[in-house]
This record gives structure tokens, sequence and C-alpha cells, in this order.
């Protein structure tokens, strides 16, 4: 199925942190290889004048989903330092809104949905369709396209610009599973336009 991209439409770029990437506290197998295919995107997307966000854990250091503090997680994308800046070969424009999530340190938040302004910006742009790409397919990616689905958005899911954590083998699988019977829909690069 083919899409042409229009300026009502939005890329959101979930959480591709050093720390999500090989060699940083919380790496997801791969997670650095969904970079130059999230590069294209940008491209095609600042061609036809859509707007880009770039959701990222953005945490305290005493998050409650570390371990430390009865998490499951190791400590990771901690708000200011290395690991929470973006992966440095993104190539996110200047004009790219940010939306930092749990930030709270009480709140779990994987959706770039949850305890942010989001929803709110893309109702104010009248925005009907969301293309969603990331880190991880299984945990923040899973949750954002979950919630922009049962806020109404038409939800396309970048199948080749998205990695998953695995803890169990299919988790990814599973994840991908419940995202199109809730009703997103699969795209790749070769079916943007």
């Amino acid at each position: 199925m083919k899409f042409k991209v229009n300026e009502k439409d939005v890329l959101i770029i979930v959480d591709v942190q050093r720390d999500f990437c090989p060699g940083g506290a919380l790496p997801v197998p791969e997670g650095d290889q969904v970079v130059p295919v999230l590069n294209k995107y940008i491209k095609i997307f600042r061609r036809a004048g859509a707007e880009i966000y770039a959701t990222r854990d953005w945490h305290p250091p005493n998050h409650s989903s570390f371990k430390a503090h009865g998490g499951i997680w190791p400590p990771h994308c901690i708000r200011g330092s290395e690991g929470a800046q973006f992966h440095p070969a993104l190539k996110l424009p200047e004009e790219v809104k940010i939306i930092s999530k749990a930030i709270d340190p009480s709140k779990e938040a994987y959706s770039g949905f949850e305890g942010t302004k989001l929803k709110e910006d893309l109702g104010m742009k009248d925005v009907k369709r969301v293309f969603v790409g990331g880190l991880a397919t299984d945990y923040c990616v899973k949750s954002t396209v979950l919630d922009a689905l049962q806020l109404g958005f038409e939800t396309k899911l970048l199948v080749d610009a998205i990695r998953g954590v695995n803890l169990k083998p299919d988790d990814s699988e599973k994840a991908i599973s419940e995202m199109i019977k809730k009703g997103a829909k699969k795209a790749t690069l070769s079916d943007i336009q």
C-alpha cells in the first residue's frame, strides 16, 4: 500500500537515544540500525512539509523504573546525561519538536503521549495521521502506537525503522501483532511517496 506524505502528517521518532543503542546503559539489540532508515524518513517528511517529533526518556536519577528504586531496568537516559542524548548519527532537523517523557520519578511512561503535551500539540495542528518508528518495538514504540490509535489517529508503524528489546525472544513479534490487531498499518520506505 502506498502512502503520500503531506503537511498534515507527522513523523514520530521514539527514543533513539544513546543509552538504547549498542554501548549504552540499556542497549536494544541492533538499535542503531534504525538510524539510517529514520534519516531517510526525515528527508521525506521534510520535503512534504510535515512535522517531525522526537520523543526521549528524560528520567530523574531516582526514577521508579530503575532497579534501585523498585523497577526492572538499569539506570538509563538520565536527563542531561550523555546516554540521554539522541544518537549522534540521527539527523534531526533544527525544527524538530522534542517530547520529554518519564520525567516524574514516580511514574513509568513508555508512551510519547503519557504525561506530555503531544496529544494537544497534534490536535492544534489538526493532524490525522502519524507514522511511528524508533526504539523499542515492544515497549515505547508499542505504547506510543497504541495511544495514538486510542486517540483516533490513523497510525502507520514503520516496520523497517523499529527494533525491540526482546526480553523474551518473541516480544517484538507479539507487540507488532497487537499493534496491527488494534488498527495500526505496517509501512516501509517502499510504501512512502
